[in-house]
């Protein structure tokens, strides 16, 4: 997508050919700035740090932090010990365990001579699948804006709630849950987006960045604001990413995505999760239980990032000294409160069914 009116991926590779080059998203929206990712080790900061987010885009640096190892030391050794870093950076979104799977498994059958350079192919074939799949996703979930809008007087706006950040800058172009809404806007439809801002990171501040860059309308709200819009008829769909989904269509997405469930749930809003396939677990059913829910720490909870009256970058503390914070990152919405699942194939149903129809070759490699 476009930065300053330029296109601008999340990560590339720079132009020596080997050096990782990411966007560093602690500092958006207020600062633009690279950070060069030259060793596995710093990959791995960059996912546990946030300075990337986002499960597609972990996954793709994660594949790139794999290759970058392998330019360090293409040995059997290494390339277990970069798997083993990177996996244990961040627990919940399951893209990091697809993408690295996805590359261990080609590299171990791989001549060690030539490890590096598969490495690298292999992470950009995963970043470039990531951009096709999310902007096929923003195809399929253009037609349900397109069925919303039809259905309102014509000129209408049609209002759309979301949570966290799940655009491009969460994945390697496009995004999720906002890529249908890129789409809209492109059609013509007049669309507005409640922007939830997300604490404790405040990464609604993220979308509010990107849709502004793109021209898009929309309002940053406060997390507790979305039920109250829904009473009162403001929003006509919500659409939110997800970090890990089940095979039973939980799915589980930054912390306060349920509460949105539930309201959107309690006053007939439909509620659409939009994610692409490497984002399903097909060895998790129940949510609730079976996903390993991050906790982060509690400085992140306390404190948050603004511009000061000087201008300048601050980390601000808001909490009195000495309180104990709670940083659950993410949380699980039952199947039952999802109206749809928005996938590169289509629109299916949250249900084991569902998305067993939608994804045979997958669930049942065997049948492909």
């Amino acid at each position: 997508m476009k930065i300053n009116g330029i296109h601008q991926r999340t990560v590339w590779v720079a132009q020596d050919g080997v050096t990782v080059e990411i966007l560093d998203q602690t500092k958006l929206p207020f600062e633009v700035e690279i950070i060069q990712l030259t060793s596995m080790k710093l990959a791995a900061t960059a996912i546990r740090e946030m300075w990337v987010r986002g499960a597609p885009l972990i996954g793709a640096v994660a594949a790139y932090g794999m290759a970058l190892g392998m330019r360090e030391d293409p040995s059997n050794e290494h390339l277990k010990t970069c798997y083993e870093v990177l996996i244990a950076t961040r627990p919940t979104a399951i893209n990091l365990k697809w993408a690295l799977d996805r590359t261990l498994a080609v590299l171990e059958k791989t001549d060690i001579e030539q490890r590096e350079q598969i490495a690298y192919q292999l992470a950009a074939e995963i970043a470039d699948e990531d951009v096709r799949l999310c902007e096929s996703i923003g195809e399929h979930g253009l037609e349900i804006i397109k069925a919303i809008a039809s259905k309102k007087p014509a000129g209408s706006t049609v209002n759309i709630l979301t949570h966290c950040n799940a655009g491009w800058l969460a994945t390697v172009d496009w995004g999720t849950a906002i890529s249908p809404i890129y789409k809209a806007h492109e059609a013509g439809i007049n669309v507005h987006v409640w922007v939830d801002e997300t604490r404790p990171r405040n990464q609604g501040l993220l979308t509010a960045f990107e849709l502004g860059s793109h021209g898009v309308p929309h309002t940053l709200i406060a997390d507790n604001a979305g039920g109250h819009l829904m009473q009162h008829g403001e929003v006509d769909l919500c659409i939110v990413g997800t970090d890990r989904t089940t095979a039973k269509g939980d799915v589980c997405n930054k912390i306060g995505t349920y509460l949105k469930a539930l309201a959107a749930y309690d006053n007939n809003v439909p509620f659409y999760v939009a994610l692409p396939s490497p984002t399903i677990d097909w060895t998790v059913f129940d949510g609730v239980k079976e996903i390993p829910i991050e906790q982060r720490t509690g400085d992140e909870q306390s404190h948050v990032i603004g511009i000061d009256p000087n201008g300048q970058l601050s980390w601000v503390n808001t909490a009195p000294r000495g309180t104990e914070c709670g940083n659950y990152a993410f949380d699980v919405t039952p199947a039952k409160y999802v109206t749809g699942l928005i996938t590169e194939r289509g629109v299916c149903l949250a249900t084991e069914d569902g998305l067993a129809e939608m994804f045979a070759d997958l669930k049942h490699p065997e049948l492909a």
